[in-house]
C-alpha cells in the first residue's frame, strides 16, 4: 500500500488568505523556519493503477497537478478511481465539485453524509450530469467495506469507519440533523491492505477514550489530529476571544494534551496533520516543534509518502 499526503494544513491552508497571524506574516515575508502547506488531502492505491481520495480537498487540483502519479496516462481518463468521505465539512468535500468533467468515480460515504450532499445540495448534481458519472456507496461506522472503482472493481484496500463526533456542519439544518445518524458525523479511517499493513487516518479527534487508544496501537502509521496546539489557541491570536474558540469546542484534542494521552501508544510510527495555521510547532526553530519530536512525532508536509 502506497500512502501519499498531498496536503497537510487544516482549513484555510498555511498561510491561510485572510490572517496575519505571526506565522503567516513570516511565511509571507520569507523569514519563516517553516513551509507553506496545502489543505489536508490524502491518496492511496495498492499496486498504482487506481487510487483513491481521503476526502477531497479545495486544493485538489493543484495537488493533483503536483503528484506524477495521479495524472492521466491517456485520453481523458485519470487514475483517481474513487473517494472515500470522513465527514461533510466543506474543507472535506468541496474538491468533489472540481472532478465533475465526467470521469466515472465512486464515492464511498456515510448514507448521512451521502444525504447531505446530493439532497440539500444543488451544486453536487454536477457530479450526475450522465448516467453512472458518480456512484455512491454507502458504509457504517465498525463495519468493515472495501474501496472500489466506479465499475465495483476491489482495489484490495479494506476500510473501516470509527465514529468521533456527532456534530455536523453548521450549514446543516436542524431539521436534516434531527434526521441524521449521530454517529456518521465525522469519522476516522483504519485502512488495511492485502499485505497486512494498516493506517490510521484521524484528522478531527475531539477526545481519546480507551477503545480509540487499543485501534490506533494496532497501526504501522498514525495520521493524527495535530490542529490546534493549545486549547486557547485561537482566542489568544484573534485576542480578546470575541470570537475565538476553544480546539475542544472546535473538536480537536489540543497537541500538548495528545503529546500525553498518546504516550503508550508505541507501534505506529505518529505524524501530526491537518495543522492549523497559527500552531506554533509549524515553526521548526520552536520549542514547541522540538518538543514533538523529541516526544517521537513528526509534523507532515505536503508531499510526503510511505509505503506499507
Amino acid at each position: 500500500m502506497q500512502v501519499k499526503i498531498l496536503g497537510s494544513a487544516a482549513g484555510g491552508a498555511f498561510p491561510q488568505w485572510n490572517c496575519a497571524c505571526a506565522n503567516c506574516r513570516a511565511v509571507r515575508a520569507g523569514t519563516f523556519h517553516g513551509k507553506p502547506r496545502t489543505q489536508t488531502q490524502l491518496v492511496l492505491t495498492d499496486g498504482g493503477l487506481s487510487w483513491f481520495l481521503l476526502g477531497a480537498s479545495p486544493d485538489l487540483l493543484a495537488q493533483i497537478e503536483a503528484t506524477p502519479e495521479l495524472h492521466p496516462r491517456q485520453g481523458r481518463h485519470s487514475p483517481i478511481a474513487g473517494i472515500a468521505l470522513a465527514n461533510a465539512d466543506l474543507d472535506h468535500v468541496l474538491g468533489l465539485l472540481l472532478l465533475r468533467e465526467l470521469q466515472p468515480l465512486r464515492i464511498h460515504a456515510t448514507a448521512s453524509v451521502r444525504r447531505i450532499l446530493r439532497e440539500d445540495n444543488s451544486m453536487f448534481g454536477m457530479l450526475h450530469r450522465i448516467p453512472d458519472q458518480a456512484k455512491w456507496t454507502d458504509f457504517e461506522p465498525g463495519k468493515e467495506f472495501s474501496l472500489c472503482d466506479a465499475q465495483g472493481a476491489d482495489s484490495g484496500l479494506r476500510c473501516r469507519a470509527w465514529s468521533l463526533s456527532a456534530h455536523y456542519p453548521s450549514y446543516v439544518t436542524a431539521g436534516r440533523q434531527s434526521q441524521l445518524s449521530p454517529g456518521e458525523a465525522s469519522l476516522g479511517f483504519f485502512i488495511n491492505s492485502n499485505s497486512g499493513s494498516r493506517f490510521g487516518y484521524l484528522p478531527a479527534v475531539p477526545q481519546v477514550d480507551k477503545a480509540l487508544l487499543a485501534e490506533l496501537d494496532t497501526c504501522d502509521v498514525l495520521l493524527f489530529d495535530g490542529t490546534f496546539w493549545s486549547n486557547d489557541e485561537l482566542i489568544r491570536v484573534k485576542g480578546a476571544g470575541k470570537v475565538g474558540q476553544t480546539a475542544q469546542q472546535m473538536g480537536h484534542v489540543p497537541v500538548e494534551d495528545t503529546l500525553v494521552m498518546l504516550a503508550g501508544v508505541r507501534r505506529p510510527r505518529k505524524i501530526f496533520l491537518h495543522i492549523n495555521n497559527t500552531n506554533p510547532m509549524l515553526d521548526e526553530a520552536s520549542p514547541e516543534h522540538r518538543q514533538v519530536r523529541d516526544a517521537g512525532w513528526e509534523i507532515a508536509e505536503d508531499g510526503w509518502q510511505f509505503t506499507l
